[in-house]
């Protein structure tokens, strides 16, 4: 019973810096496109044809 004195404040301080962490991630833009990043992966405008092809 004496563990919980211990893990409890160390369970709402993990909580704490989690929700800080993503709070600080929003202010930072971090989630602005969320839909950029996925289409970017589908674009192949990088990639040059090879000889022959058309």
């Amino acid at each position: 019973m004496n563990v919980l004195v211990y893990l409890v404040p160390m369970a709402v301080g993990l909580g704490l810096i989690g929700l800080f962490a993503f709070l600080w991630a929003l202010r930072t833009g971090q989630y602005d496109d969320v839909e950029g990043a996925a289409l970017r992966v589908l674009s192949d405008d990088d990639i040059e044809p090879r000889p022959g092809e058309s």
